[in-house]
């Protein structure tokens, strides 16, 4: 399986961050794990500039690349405002046109160091997420509470609870990109 793993933070050291980058070690084996590290690139969304035969602004274009050549997604997300920050929605503003997320297998990781782990924000993600026809696994993905107490310094996921969980989507994503796509 190619997973591509989406930060929504651009803060150094972001907790967000280091949870996408830890599923390269707690990937099932087979799974190659891409880092997109490009969001602060991607120009503000802008309909005009999007139309059909139009040429995107070229990160965008490698977004879309990355998405397409992908078997499925992750998307981590810190909780700014109750919210998804405005990166990342910008991001995932420019891929709804050339519907990158229909049908493709999709989670959401959502953190934040209170007892909530961000779940504003996991759930208006989610509901981006099912707007764009993406296939989301049960529950979602995995909403990561108290997260500065479960990442080591170097932003390995330590805690077992938080390493279980993960895998557990990941497996849960591997079976949907297993499975063929509805037409």
């Amino acid at each position: 399986m190619r997973l591509l793993a989406i930060s929504g933070s651009l803060r150094a050291g972001s907790s967000a961050t280091a949870l996408a980058g830890a599923l390269a070690s707690l990937a099932p084996a087979g799974t190659t794990v891409t880092l997109y590290d490009e969001l602060e690139g991607v120009p503000p969304f802008h309909p005009d500039r999007d139309r059909e035969g139009d040429v995107p602004p070229a990160p965008v274009a490698r977004l879309r690349a990355l998405l397409q050549a992908a078997d499925a997604v992750v998307l981590s997300t810190p909780e700014y405002a109750f919210g998804v920050p405005g990166i990342l929605k910008n991001a995932l503003d420019w891929t709804v046109a050339s519907g990158d997320f229909a049908g493709k297998p999709t989670a959401a990781i959502s953190s934040s160091p209170s007892d909530l782990g961000g779940d504003k924000a996991h759930a208006s993600l989610l509901l981006t997420l099912r707007a764009m026809q993406a296939r989301l696994p049960t529950n979602g993905g995995v909403i990561v509470s108290f997260v500065r107490k479960k990442l080591a310094a170097d932003g390995t996921v330590v805690d077992p609870e938080t390493v279980a969980a993960l895998r557990a989507m990941l497996v849960k994503l591997a079976a949907l990109a297993a499975e063929p796509r509805a037409s």
